[in-house]
């Protein structure tokens, strides 16, 4: 009998564990995000461009974590361009500014 709940006990945890693996790894490709970001808004977003500078560094991680959360990009003059990027490419390019915002690890201006 003790055997029978060590086993299920040691499943249960094995699955717990895969669970949690799968739903950390839901990130974004950062170099397709930086790709994306770069082929798509820099035209405009950029020092001298038509729009104001944006780039990895513009917003703290938790300001692009809200912007993203709460799809504030639909608010931005150029929302048609959001709206034609998939879920994956909006996670792409979330992970690429995130990864590189002003108060990460290594914040990037982007060029």
């Amino acid at each position: 009998m003790l055997k029978k709940i060590f086993l299920i006990y040691v499943m249960l945890s094995s699955v717990c564990c895969f669970a949690a693996l799968s739903i950390a790894e839901e990130k974004g490709d950062q170099r397709k995000g930086k790709y994306f970001f770069r082929s798509n808004c820099r035209t405009c977003h950029k020092d001298g461009g038509t729009a104001k500078y944006l780039g990895p560094d513009s917003k703290t991680m938790a300001q692009w974590q809200k912007a993203f959360e709460k799809k504030q990009y639909a608010e931005f003059k150029c929302k048609a361009e959001w709206e034609k990027r998939s879920a994956e490419e909006l996670l792409d390019i979330f992970t690429y500014l995130h990864k590189y915002a002003a108060d990460s690890p290594s914040p990037a201006k982007c060029q």
